[in-house]
């Protein structure tokens, strides 16, 4: 060790240890100022016999006040500094021990030996002058210890409080008693911080009065003309949202024509996907084709023509295109364009025909609107979509005539090389000039209004503007309504963990927000909902919080959970179901909240859909409920394609999501950060959500309200971008209120269509555990009435491994449920006809109703419920069929039938009694087979649907039997000529039964009829020629299909009376 200093020892060092190294130095420094290096040493400086020989890896650089550090051949290695002691008095002043300004060199194993080690030899290794200052190094390196330990104090804590401050797990521990969370909790929840830069009243107000807000300078541009030589004059102001209904609003249907390159094609899904979202009827055409009829009489069949690719607009042949612009011309029908993304860039390029010029591949950023637009309607003005925009593949329109007019646009994204990168011309001189995105044709050229798109429907402001374009252009008659209801359900309001669950201060936010909500959102309340046996099962924070929503019950709206929040779909007994809703009735009764809402959610939509008869009932019975809804009919994704309906006439409303889960509590946890959730609301899929649906019912559970509080800061949000973005005017009523007003908009979806609960797994969770889709039939005999279904009923009930289903009271062997009253029974009332696997050898279940056939609504919910069933049809001469049901009707005494002869039936004009009418139609509609079986066909494959020859079944029931058994692939097959034998007494086939014995069907069957009267017959066969043309064709295209030989003979020449 070596001591340097200014006192009457410095700057002395042992001889032995100058022999044993050499003195380092930095040579740049003073003489006096030098850092000295010195290896380890006895008592003053000598080196100790234990040390060996030193080396720069034993070396030590003294304190802080050394320069230059050590030398470089020793930079690398690590030096331990500790600082010297305080000098005394004596020191300050120059003189004692060790005098002033002293600097001490420490050695590694000086320092373990000095206070690690040694035992006695740590006398000996200090300097006779430093032995009286142990005590007070002693004492200066204990308080060092004890920062080290108050720091490590301190950084453990900030790691704990993270991790309280994320896990939900841990936060009750904290807060029993007192509270400590709320002291070290970071504050990190979002608050909501949009704000409209026009001031965003929304409610209504349209674009046109926000024209001077905005960007002021991006709209003066416009206005001058935007584009070098473009002489696209002004527009009046505050234009926009103007009633556009005229004599054309009359003379159009509302439905879009929609030209698509493929059937694949992405942007073409895109349009079609917002079309169903809206609502809005369509047909789908792929560009290159013929045009599909246009007129329908008088009447245009569509109101806008949409072309995916403009440019297969502009390049129809000469014929297609004069046929469509003149239909556009005459009927003022519109046409809106997309131009899609190419690997060529255009530079100025001309569309054909037109004075408009066209940039491609184009970033962008910074869009905004023309507020003087016209075509603006739902879509807002006066706000800019800041940064760049989706996609690299941008179009831009640069006009050249009055006749344009731009609705959006965008500047140009230079990216990080800057504006002059290779640029020139006018870009040069203006970087940010506007460049039109969306572009109107007022049609002053050809008479044609027009739409055009520089890029598709990936820009969410691109969705808001089509359907603006759809109802600009269609004269109104495909505007989507401007107000929104909304409704906020908080499931689960006293269930949760402990550490999940509301306190005061949570309730008090939710108490703020509401208030600010209403102000935006007349007559809005939160809509909570309760399951009374978790109330008080929180911390007592928690329970404190409990009893604040209590003192505010009169502030929410309410609704009924289950008591123990139990999923209603596991009770098969009706009377614990109505015990446990009791239970929650008598909490809210005796807590003061409100019971006649009318309206009541299932836990995890159990019950509600696929739906459990029991629930409803008991609902009715115990809450008086008129209304629930769910988010599961007909499935959960896409939301786009939730419905509502009616059932047991309680309303069940579409449920939506907002993004948030139980889970969902804490903003840094979110999936994707608060970046994705922002993205959701400003423009995304919950902005989306509010601005499609006009009736938005949205789930939300309790957790969502407390902790980070997301559920408040969301549709805060939300509601002010809309606001900004959009004229909507939102507004809230009650769920009953809601129900009414939904089932006023779509009538059409009272009717339930019953889904397969074994189609979706997320159905099968919540399907009663004692119900299985192998009680469901395999296949189906659907008719049409009177050409031997019965007989192919008894046939196939033959089979060992082949099932009915069990007789109805009153309609025998047919359960006729997907045509009729019966459908609205249900599913559970539908299966109850059928035996239960486990109770059956068969392996092939089936179902036989005749007037499946002709049934207008029975493909589809045939389709939606049994999708991979097999479908079995018998046909025979329509005329005979006629016939054949009206000698049927005679025969039970029908009154209509026995007053009128059979061609007077048939005869009857739609000013005949009604009966009569009735009686004509079931004769003659069930016998235009090709137009029933192509509304089949339009819901199954061609390889699903089995047609059998009428008069084949009669004349060798075997053969027909046997290639039915191939069709439904039932192996071994069943050897029906041993079963199966000509009866000459019936004129059929019977059944074989003990011995020579047969049995045939009864004696309501084969029925010998008086001759058809020739003057009908020759009639029929005019009635039904075109429809059996078509059915030659249908067989035809089918593939594989004989054509029968009645068929044949109906369309002969000649007449052979039946």
């Amino acid at each position: 060790m070596r001591v340097e200093g200014s006192g009457p020892n410095s700057g002395q060092s042992s001889p032995t240890a100058s022999a044993r190294a050499p003195l380092l130095h930095n040579a740049a420094a003073p003489a006096d100022r030098r850092p000295q290096w010195a290896p380890y040493g006895g008592e003053d400086g000598a080196p100790s016999p234990e040390d060996g020989p030193a080396t720069a890896e034993d070396t030590l650089g003294g304190g802080g006040a050394v320069v230059g550090g050590p030398p470089p051949q020793i930079a690398h290695r690590k030096l331990l500094l500790l600082p010297p002691p305080p000098p005394t008095n004596s020191a300050r002043r120059g003189g004692g021990v060790c005098g002033g300004g002293m600097r001490i060199r420490w050695s590694g194993r000086d320092f373990l030996r000095l206070w690690g080690g040694g035992g006695g030899r740590r006398s000996s290794l200090l300097p006779r002058s430093w032995r009286r200052w142990r005590c007070l190094h002693k004492r200066v390196t204990v308080l060092q210890c004890v920062f080290i330990l108050v720091i490590f104090v301190i950084f453990s804590t900030l790691l704990l409080v993270k991790y309280v401050s994320t896990s939900p797990l841990t936060r009750p521990i904290l807060m029993k008693g007192c509270g400590l969370l709320s002291l070290i909790r970071r504050d990190s929840r979002p608050e909501p911080s949009i704000r409209c830069a026009a001031g965003g009243s929304g409610g209504g107000d349209h674009a046109g009065r926000h024209a001077a807000s905005g960007s002021p300078q991006l709209i003066q541009q416009i206005l001058r003309g935007v584009g070098r030589g473009s002489s696209m004059s002004p527009v009046v102001m505050g234009a926009a949202g103007a009633d556009r209904r005229s004599a054309a609003w009359l003379r159009i249907d509302p439905k879009v024509l929609v030209f698509v390159e493929t059937t694949y094609s992405r942007l073409g899904r895109e349009i079609t996907e917002l079309l169903v979202y809206n609502r809005i009827k369509y047909k789908v055409e792929v560009s290159g084709k013929s045009l599909p009829v246009l007129t329908n009489l008088d009447k245009g069949r569509y109101g806008v023509v949409v072309f995916e690719n403009v440019g297969k607009y502009l390049k129809m042949d000469k014929w297609n295109r004069e046929l469509l612009d003149k239909y556009c011309r005459e009927y003022s029908v519109g046409l809106i364009g997309f131009n899609p993304p190419s690997e060529e860039t255009l530079v100025g390029a001309q569309l054909r025909g037109f004075p408009l010029f066209l940039h491609t591949n184009l970033r962008l950023r910074d869009a905004a609107l023309n507020a003087a637009s016209p075509v603006l309607r739902l879509t807002r003005a006066g706000e800019t979509v800041r940064g760049p925009l989706v996609g690299e593949d941008w179009s831009v329109f640069s006009p050249n005539h009055s006749t344009y007019e731009a609705v959006a646009w965008a500047v140009r994204d230079w990216g990080p090389e800057g504006p002059h990168h290779g640029v020139s011309g006018a870009e040069e001189s203006d970087p940010k000039q506007p460049l039109i995105t969306v572009i109107q044709d007022h049609g002053r050229l050809d008479g044609i209004e027009r739409v055009l798109f520089g890029s598709g429907l990936r820009f969410w402001l691109h969705k808001l503007l089509f359907l603006d374009a759809l109802s600009y252009l269609s004269h109104d008659q495909l505007s989507v309504s401007l107000t929104r209801y909304l409704l906020i359900d908080v499931d689960d309001i006293f269930v949760g963990e402990r550490g999940t669950r509301l306190t005061r201060d949570d309730v008090q936010a939710l108490l703020a927000t509401q208030k600010r909500m209403q102000q935006m959102v007349p007559g809005f309340r939160f809509n909570l909902g309760f399951s009374g046996k978790y109330f008080h099962h929180g911390t007592a924070e928690e329970n404190l919080g409990d009893d604040m929503l209590l003192e505010n019950a009169d502030q929410f709206l309410w609704f009924g959970h289950m008591w123990n929040h139990q999923q209603p779909h596991l009770y098969d007994n009706i009377t614990q179901l109505e015990i446990d809703m009791t239970l929650n009735r008598n909490f809210a009764k005796e807590h003061g909240i409100p019971v006649d809402s009318g309206y009541s959610i299932a836990p995890h939509h159990s019950g509600v859909y696929p739906v459990h008869e029991p629930l409803y009932e008991a609902w009715k019975r115990v809450w008086g409920v008129r209304a629930t809804s769910t988010e599961e009919y007909p499935h959960l994704r896409p939301a786009r394609l939730r419905r509502g309906f009616i059932h047991r006439n309680i309303m069940v409303l579409p449920r939506q999501t907002c993004g948030l889960f139980t889970h969902t509590i804490l903003i840094e946890r979110y999936p994707g950060g608060r970046a994705k959730l922002d993205e959701a609301i400003q423009g995304g899929e919950l902005f989306q959500t509010l601005a499609f649906n006009p009736i938005n019912v949205f789930m939300t559970h309790m957790s969502n309200y407390g902790n980070d509080r997301l559920a408040l800061y969301t549709f805060e949000s939300v509601v002010k971008f809309l606001r900004c973005w959009t004229n909507l005017k939102l507004t809230s009523a009650p769920p009953l209120q809601l129900g009414e007003r939904y089932f006023q908009m779509y009538p059409e979806e009272a009717d339930p269509v019953w889904g397969n609960p074994c189609e979706d797994v997320r159905h099968q969770r919540i399907w009663s555990r004692n119900k299985t889709c192998e009680q469901l039939p395999r296949f189906l005999v659907i008719g049409p009435q009177k050409t031997g279904t019965t007989a192919l009923y008894t046939f196939l009930s033959m089979h060992p491994d082949i099932s009915s289903n069990f007789p109805s009271p009153d309609t025998f062997e047919e359960i006729q449920f997907f045509n009729g009253k019966n459908y609205y029974r249900g599913l559970d009332w539908y299966m109850s006809f059928f035996p239960v696997p486990k109770n059956s050898t068969a392996r092939y279940l089936f179902e036989k109703s005749a007037t499946y056939f002709d049934g207008d609504l029975v493909p589809k919910r045939v389709h939606a419920l049994l999708p991979h069933a097999k479908l079995v049809t018998i046909l025979i001469s329509p005329s005979r069929r006629a016939y054949s049901w009206y000698q049927h009707m005679r025969a039970h005494g029908d009154a209509v039938a026995k007053n009128y002869t059979f061609y007077e039936v048939v005869t009857a004009t739609d000013t005949a009694p009604k009966n009569l009418r009735e009686l004509r139609n079931r004769c003659l509609n069930p016998g235009k087979y090709s137009q029933h079986l192509e509304r089949w066909l339009s819901y199954f494959p061609p390889q699903q649907l089995h047609i059998i020859d009428g008069d084949t079944l009669r004349s060798n029931p075997v053969e027909v039997m046997n290639d039915l058994q191939r069709f439904l692939k039932i192996v071994p097959p069943f050897d029906y000529s041993a079963h199966l034998r000509y009866d000459p007494k019936k004129g059929f086939f019977c059944q074989v039964t003990n011995g020579d014995h047969t049995k045939c069907l009864g004696r309501s069957k084969g029925r010998q009829y008086p001759p058809m009267d020739e003057r009908a017959y020759k009639l029929l066969q005019r009635y039904y020629l075109t429809h059996n043309t078509a059915l030659v064709k249908l067989l035809k295209r089918l593939g594989g299909r004989h054509v029968p030989q009645w068929l044949k003979d109906d369309l002969s020449d000649t007449v052979v009376a039946a």
